[in-house]
This record gives C-alpha cells, sequence and structure tokens, in this order.
C-alpha cells in the first residue's frame, strides 16, 4: 500500500484491554490512556478510536481481540488518536441498573423473529436468575448481565446460557460462582 508506513507489532507500545462496559466494549488502553474501544459483534470485531464515535470494522470474529487493539494502536502510532484518560474497572464501580432495559439491543432490528426469540431469551433470564443490563444482543453476542445468586457482573453468551435439546443449561455461571449443587438447589427451574 502507497503511502502507508508499515511498524511491526514488536515496534509497537504495549497494550491492556480494560474491563468490559455494559455494551460488552472493551477499552483499550496505553501508558494508562484510552486510546478507543473495540468489541466483538456478529462474528467480526470493530473499533472506535478514542475520541470519536465512528465505529471500524477491523476483523472477522476469529481473528480475536489482537487484531482490533493493534489497530488502535497502530492509529495510535500514526497520530490518529489523542489518548483519553483512563477508564473506571468494573471492580472499582459495580454497575446499577436504572429503568427497564429495552427489549432489544439497539444494534438488533426488530424483525418479527428477534422480537420472539428476544422474549423467549428475556424469560429463560428470569428462569435461571440473570439480570441483563441491556437489550438482547442475539445468541451469538456479549451480553452484559447480572447473577442473581452472587452479584457477579460481565458479559455471558445467550447460546451458552440457554441449554440444548430441551435439557437445562449448564450449573457453571461463570467463575467464581456457587458449586453446581447448590445452583441446581437454588434454581427451581433445575427441579422440572
Amino acid at each position: 500500500m502507497v503511502g502507508v508506513e508499515q511498524v511491526s507489532v514488536k515496534d509497537q507500545p504495549r497494550y491492556q484491554l480494560g474491563d468490559t462496559d455494559q455494551e460488552c466494549r472493551y477499552p483499550v488502553l496505553v501508558g494508562g490512556k484510552t486510546i478507543g474501544l473495540i468489541y466483538r459483534w456478529h462474528g467480526a470485531w470493530f473499533a472506535i478510536p478514542a475520541g470519536t464515535s465512528k465505529e471500524r470494522r477491523v476483523g472477522y470474529g476469529s481473528t480475536g481481540s489482537d487484531t482490533a487493539a493493534q489497530h488502535l494502536v497502530a492509529e495510535f502510532n500514526a497520530g490518529r488518536i489523542i489518548p483519553q484518560q483512563g477508564t473506571e474497572t468494573r471492580h472499582a464501580k459495580l454497575r446499577r441498573l436504572v429503568g427497564p432495559v429495552p427489549l432489544l439491543h439497539p444494534r438488533m432490528p426488530a424483525s418479527p423473529r428477534n422480537v420472539e426469540t428476544a422474549y423467549k431469551a428475556m424469560a429463560g433470564l428470569r428462569e435461571y436468575l440473570w439480570t441483563p443490563f441491556g437489550g438482547y444482543p442475539g445468541a451469538d453476542n456479549p451480553w452484559f448481565l447480572r447473577c442473581q445468586l452472587c452479584g457477579w457482573q460481565g458479559p455471558r453468551y445467550w447460546s451458552h446460557l440457554r441449554g440444548r435439546n430441551g435439557n437445562p443449561p449448564s450449573p457453571f455461571r461463570h467463575p467464581e460462582c456457587l458449586s453446581a449443587e447448590l445452583v441446581r438447589s437454588r434454581i427451581t427451574a433445575y427441579h422440572k
């Protein structure tokens, strides 16, 4: 490519991923300052440079978060991103719900199929004691949830929580949750 300086990955500054926000976007930090956000949506990785709201598709889901983060680092090195002050971590301040969540994530079209699936997903979350922080994003997109058994908050995928072939989901909810026996004993849906 003409006019594009090639910089090797080893010459780029190290980055860190911060804790996800309620939209399941990860801040990319260099030297404690945010250079942008990255997120996965329907099998692709997107990046949003700091100081803008413009989303850029920068990789496939199989390439992982590193491709999206490295894109922002390269833009930062080229002087096209002005870093912002750091971000709060999930552990510094637990998120609180304010008002009801929408049925669908803003990126999800309100098609009859999506609406029907969203109602089923919301009912499943209630049954298995999860609280969503946003609308249904689709089965294979991260969804920011709170575990009603222990208070943990973070991204989960509906495809991992819904169970298969008429069977209930795995009692493993997330790291550091209650034991499988306690989960089964506290959720009545496992007793059906």
